[in-house]
């Protein structure tokens, strides 16, 4: 690969990425070159839906991260996944199609400054790549729903193919409980208990790479694709106007390649929360004591890089059930299994295509929240943890994450080698209110489960156990049993030009340096209320809107 100009660098294949490369890509006196460290998203398991046992710590498709030890997780390490594939964490994680509510938006605008991110005008990027399946038939759709969703996008939106028993129960539960039932996730406030939707098309895991390279980008004159390629550093220039990045260094198969951007195009970095501000930082863009102590040059002092990192922390409550046929024991046998693969093979349905949380609730911690505030991830089975084996015994998993944690981690590199790992330390459960918020959450839990619905299986708590009654004991407990969702995000957040902790401005432009942007979920001020894939493509499809017009 001799060195060559483009007018866009984007460095990550990942769900920002990919869409970047599309629409950037689609005007062709542009070129484009899009760089992944990963391989081609090849592998059969991350297209069967359950496949993301397969991947998730399979270092062919995972960065196969782990957080510091967390004091607040009883000095637990956790596994942090981040998709290492074309794809991306679209490619690894749990298909859920979520926007988050509308209130997100409104303080990103407010935060910013910046009227663009109000929920009205997010909208329009959310439809433009949507294709629904509820618009499949528009006169079969209900009324109003065309002008929240989209139909002539690439980003397939379906029904899950399959339902189970002892979630429909714990669905009726809920609802007794006080949490209305919903259809749609995704109109501006998620209040309400049903099925996730999810990115599949017919049964198979729908990602970034099928929605938006294939087969339009990849077969353009003037795009280029490069994968095992890791982008060692930026390369920044001072010049007269100040600092600029002119292009990347990257470590191909074939050796060190300098690519660089012709002038007045740009980099943009969509490595994702954990690899953006890891990137930035290696090439001299972070907080000045950190790489003063790595030995690297100081380009820029940015104490936000790295910084505000957010993460969902979800905590797994587990009950044990009679009568109620669930996963554990459908899967035991050898002829549950191989029952469990035919329907698959011959219909695309059952539990091969089932998204890791099948069931989703969003509702309120206190009654006098104004929007919901926790999120609920149902499953038809349980374990004692991810990659385990399941219980020999029946039971659900109903797992709760407090959707707007006020407690701020960092990622923050420990070496100047690329090639290293940085050290994440989300600081789950850091703050009194998020550990008021694990203590609610967790009775509310137990309130649902106590209904009238739920008591022909006889529910019996297994985690965390029915000997923690006080709000002390239960936010104990949650260091217990809380684990990540995998939604990191707010690493180089956005916000207003003079709040020392910005890294990007609205637009996404690094401040201080020309030429380089970053578009993917670190940029986000804070978390959005639900699963973070689909609001990560939004902000790339915002970024190429600003782009080509």
């Amino acid at each position: 690969m001799p060195q060559q100009g483009f007018d866009y660098i984007i460095v990550g294949a990942g769900t920002a990425g990919c869409l970047l490369a599309n629409r950037l890509s689609a005007d062709p006196t542009k070129r484009v070159l899009l760089i992944e460290a990963g391989g081609k998203d090849d592998y059969h398991w991350i297209h069967i839906p359950v496949g993301y046992l397969h991947c998730i710590g399979n270092p062919r498709t995972d960065w196969c991260f782990n957080t510091e030890p967390e004091r607040a997780l009883h000095g637990r390490t956790l596994r942090y996944p981040r998709g290492k594939v074309l794809g991306g964490s679209s490619s690894i994680n749990g298909m859920i199609y979520m926007r988050g509510q509308a209130r997100d938006y409104e303080h990103w605008a407010d935060a910013t400054g910046d009227d663009t991110w109000r929920w009205e005008r997010v909208l329009r990027a959310f439809r433009r790549h949507e294709n629904h399946w509820r618009l499949d038939d528009p006169k079969a759709a209900p009324d109003g729903f065309a002008a929240l969703h989209g139909h002539k996008g690439e980003w397939r939106v379906e029904q899950q193919r399959l339902r189970w028993p002892i979630l429909d129960a714990f669905a009726a539960a809920a609802q007794e409980a006080g949490i209305p039932a919903t259809s749609d996730f995704n109109a501006g406030n998620n209040e309400g208990v049903g099925y996730f939707e999810v990115n599949q098309r017919k049964g198979l895991r729908w990602n970034a790479a099928k929605a938006f390279l294939r087969p339009t980008c990849l077969g353009r004159p003037n795009f280029e694709l490069w994968t095992g390629a890791h982008v060692r550093k930026l390369r920044l220039l001072h010049d007269h106007a100040g600092l600029r990045c002119s292009g990347v260094e990257v470590m191909t198969p074939q050796g060190l390649e300098q690519p660089w951007i012709n002038v007045g195009g740009e980099v943009i970095v969509a490595a994702g929360a954990i690899g953006s501000p890891q990137l930035l930082q290696l090439s001299g863009l972070g907080p000045a004591p950190l790489l003063q102590r790595l030995g690297l040059t100081v380009e820029r002092d940015m104490p936000g890089v790295g910084a505000n990192l957010q993460d969902h922390l979800q905590l797994r409550t587990v009950f044990k059930v009679h009568g109620a046929r669930t996963l554990n024991t459908r899967s035991a046998s050898w002829l549950g299994r191989a029952g469990i693969g035919l329907e698959y093979l011959l219909r695309r349905s059952g539990p091969m295509s089932m998204a890791p949380s099948q069931l989703g609730a969003f509702t309120r911690s206190r009654p006098e929240k104004v929007w919901p505030d926790l999120e609920y991830h149902v499953q038809p089975l349980s374990l004692d943890a991810f990659g385990e084996p399941l219980h020999r015994f029946d039971a659900f998993t109903a797992s709760v994450c407090n959707l707007n944690p006020t407690s701020r981690g960092t990622v923050q590199i420990t070496s100047p080698d690329a090639a290293v790992a940085p050290a994440i330390r989300p600081h789950y459960l850091s703050t009194d209110a998020d550990r008021n918020v694990a203590a609610e959450s967790l009775k509310l839990t137990r309130r649902i489960v106590a209904q009238p619905a739920l008591a022909a299986y006889q529910p019996e708590e297994y985690l965390p156990g029915p000997q923690h009654q006080t709000d002390e004991d239960l936010a104990m407990a949650a260091g217990d049993i809380g684990t990540t969702i995998f939604h990191p995000v707010g690493t180089c957040r956005m916000g207003r030009r003079d709040d020392p902790g910005s890294v990007v401005d609205s637009r996404l432009r690094v401040l201080g340096v020309a030429g380089l942007r970053v578009a993917d979920a670190s940029v986000m001020p804070t978390i959005t209320s639900g699963n973070t894939a689909s609001p990560t493509l939004m902000i790339a499809e915002k970024l190429a809107g600003w782009l080509v017009g």
